[in-house]
């Protein structure tokens, strides 16, 4: 789905990365992230601004100067030593069908391979260029367009590829002022530089198998920076005031996945049902033709834990400009960081405008969707636009996505309107969905098996709203940004390998240029191997359910959505859970939900976990005093079970002890100890009080149960004053969880008081 198919309706690849260290994304704070989330807005971030950008008519350049700009800055590429699809001529694939010049993605594909193997190097290395002028002004565009065979990515590929550089320049001084090398959808700004070094040659990065062009401009050529840091400049200036990349504090461009440390499997692709490389029409392509196996897998769904040994980026093939220099500064250091350097052919891309498209049949993919009744949204992929015929062909300022880019180019150039969408597409746009996801991992603060932490993922992951077919990858250690969303309800559905789906709905409104998904913009991801699977419906219930959240005792609010009657979500079975549910009325009912993490599968299969546990159905669901009084009393007895446990495990130590004082034990004074058992009574009586709330809510007795819920919140003053007596005498652990779990007991109570349904 990179951004020149998705112009013309095409799509393509997905998924990235950061630290280069394996490391999550470099200077990411991430609760300054998901807290800036939250209060985001902006036009530009949405692409509010209405109507498409009035720039300047443009004319093509004179041949003579279309040339000399092409030649002085045609990009030197530097490949992914496990890259199958360099940059090529189309035309030896095409054949004439009804009168028009088409290329087939199976001749491409295969004729391709076939050459390759018969040379033993890329077939035809070949850059096309095209040349723009703004009329009545000196800025002209100079645009490097590369055609590649395939794309193969992680949910996502496609026959045909075509990725694109522009070089804006200014004519009178002949100094470039911007480069726009394109990324993977009109969702995902592209990778921008403003002011580039006029005496340095451009240098693109492109991504393995999906070629989204990153670019590079400081002194490390085959590598990317994301912001600066140790004497290098940053590979992008993108940067725009009042929108989301400000408050995430690093800039928002798709950049260069695997060079920034997140690992990044690739799917295989298949057709019909099985792997490409098997198809009859295919007969020069194997599985060795696509992206190494070693950093492929056959579906998202195919690992049960995030991949950890996934190979980073590493520098393969060079391509560089055959009638540049030899002896040049560029030459050298291709020669330095490359395993070899192709020459490449630099080629007028009007050579090929009577190519009317590049076809092929369509491609699949399915996103898996923890719902209890639908289990996966399939969505296409279908072959990449013609170049020429995209409204950006003739006027690149199209491509400029980053807001500052565009105004900065507006203050110097009246052909450009100051107009800070992403793009042509996100003009007309009403909003922007994001989201910074996490992985979801057990706390060593909390008791073994009963608590969660969120942190910065390793796996970029794949993000789906179901309205649009096309999928959009995270960036920068899991940033995930779905632009131009239209009003009203979606869902939003996250992928990524090794890991249960998440999904959600949400409703996107005009009047908020920015919708976070998740809590507060966090979407936490289960390791498949460690899922376990929450249903709930209201099918037998007497309330009409529209809302369901799920909470960790530790790491709290994991998940938050609208429901129509039913869910189902994916959480950790090490974590210990309050599942909230909201009514047509917004009365709250909540339940405890306490998973063995022994029972754990993999999040994976419809109506079980893969290692044979069921999911955890809470059945016929209610809101109001009753059902919150009842988790009162679940949870107290959930804690006082624990507690006791705890002290009867102490006393054994004790006497194997000799009445020595370690472990938690009386010391021989009885201190500890005492408290610990009061600590119990003090819950065994919030369970009593919370239980006679219950009954009394039940039996229809308002006031009856005013008076219980008032008796349990002295219950639960008495729990918190005998916890902080007998925290000494406690595991740390389970000292914690009862602090949490007081917390949580003590809203809910205040819930059922302020319910107007028993």
């Amino acid at each position: 789905m990179d951004r020149d198919a998705d112009a013309d309706g095409g799509a393509n690849g997905v998924e990235p990365g950061d630290g280069s260290d394996g490391s999550p994304a470099k200077g990411v704070d991430r609760r300054t992230v998901l807290g800036a989330l939250a209060g985001a807005g902006s036009a530009a971030a949405a692409g509010c601004s209405g109507s498409k950008p009035s720039d300047a008519s443009t004319t093509g350049l004179g041949p003579d100067r279309l040339d000399e700009l092409a030649a002085r800055f045609a990009p030197t590429l530097y490949f992914d030593t496990a890259e199958p699809w360099y940059p090529t001529d189309p035309r030896p694939y095409a054949t004439e069908e009804d009168g028009e010049t088409v290329v087939d993605g199976f001749a491409a594909f295969d004729g391709y391979h076939e050459r390759y193997d018969e040379a033993g190097e890329p077939p035809d290395p070949t850059v096309f260029y095209n040349g723009m002028r703004y009329e009545d002004s000196p800025l002209a565009v100079v645009q490097f367009w590369l055609y590649s065979a395939f794309d193969q990515f992680t949910a996502n590929f496609h026959w045909h590829d075509w990725e694109v550089l522009h070089v804006f320049v200014d004519l009178d001084t002949g100094e470039p002022q911007l480069y726009v090398a394109s990324s993977h959808s009109r969702s995902v700004p592209n990778n921008e530089f403003l002011d580039p070094d006029p005496e340095v040659v451009p240098r693109i990065l492109p991504e393995l198998g999906s070629h989204s062009s990153t670019l590079s401009v400081n002194e490390a050529a085959d590598s990317f920076q994301r912001v600066g840091e140790a004497g290098l400049l940053a590979d992008i200036t993108n940067t725009t005031i009042d929108t989301v990349e400000d408050l995430l504090g690093i800039p928002i461009a798709y950049g260069l996945p695997r060079d920034e440390g997140a690992r990044l499997p690739f799917v295989v692709p298949e057709y019909e049902g099985e792997p490409i490389y098997e198809h009859p029409d295919l007969p020069s392509v194997s599985e060795e033709s696509l992206v190494d196996g070693a950093l492929a897998i056959r579906s998202l769904n195919a690992l049960r834990s995030p991949p950890t040994d996934l190979p980073l980026r590493e520098t393969g093939i060079a391509f560089r400009h055959a009638e540049r220099p030899a002896d040049g500064e560029d030459a050298a250091l291709a020669d330095e960081v490359a395993e070899s350097v192709v020459e490449y052919e630099l080629v007028e891309s009007a050579e090929l405008e009577d190519i009317a498209a590049f076809t092929g049949p369509q491609l699949s993919f399915e996103f898996a969707v923890p719902q209890a009744v639908e289990d996966a949204v399939a969505s296409h992929i279908t072959t990449t636009g013609v170049p020429w015929e995209q409204p950006r062909y003739e006027n690149p300022a199209l491509d400029v996505t980053a807001g500052n880019h565009r105004s900065e180019m507006a203050a110097r150039y009246d052909a450009i309107a100051d107009d800070p969408s992403f793009a042509d597409d996100a003009a007309g746009a009403l909003d922007a969905v994001v989201a910074r996801v996490t992985t979801a991992t057990e706390t060593d603060e909390a008791p073994d098996g009963e608590g969660l932490t969120t942190t910065e993922s390793t796996v970029e992951s794949v993000a789906l709203i179901e309205s649009d077919p096309e999928a959009v990858p995270t960036f920068a250690g899991g940033v995930a940004v779905a632009n131009g969303v239209p009003e009203g309800d979606h869902r939003f559905t996250v992928n990524a390998a090794g890991q249960a789906p998440h999904s959600e709905r949400l409703t996107v409104s005009a009047d908020e240029s920015v919708t976070t998904a998740g809590v507060e913009g966090e979407v936490p991801l289960v390791a498949r191997e460690s899922a376990r699977k929450v249903e709930l419906s209201d099918e037998d219930s007497d309330v009409d359910l529209t809302r369901t959240a799920v909470e960790d005792d530790f790491a709290g609010r994991i998940y938050d959505s609208a429901i129509d009657g039913s869910d189902a979500v994916y959480v950790h079975g090490g974590g210990a859970y309050t599942t909230e549910v909201r009514d047509a009325d917004d009365e709250v009912g909540a339940y405890r939900v306490n998973p063995d993490p022994s029972a754990s599968g993999d999040g994976g299969s419809d109506d079980s976990d893969a290692d044979g546990g069921d999911p955890i159905r809470i059945e016929r669901p209610e809101t109001g005093a009753a059902p919150l009084a009842g988790y009162v009393a679940d949870v107290a007895e959930e804690t006082r079970a624990a507690v006791a446990a705890a002290a009867a495990e102490s006393d054994d130590g004790d006497d194997d002890a000799g009445g020595g004082s370690g472990g938690g034990g009386n010391g021989g004074d009885g201190g500890p100890s005492n408290a610990v058992n009061g600590l119990e009574r003090a819950l065994a009586a919030a369970v009593d009080a919370a239980e006679r709330a219950e009954e009394r809510a039940r039996e229809g007795d308002a006031e009856g149960t005013e008076r219980q819920l008032a008796n349990v919140l002295d219950r639960i003053a008495r729990i918190e004053e005998r916890l902080a007596a007998a925290r000494e005498g406690l595991p740390p652990g389970l000292a914690n969880a009862t602090g949490k779990r007081v917390e949580q007991a003590t809203r809910r109570v205040e819930q059922a008081q302020n319910s107007e349904k028993l």
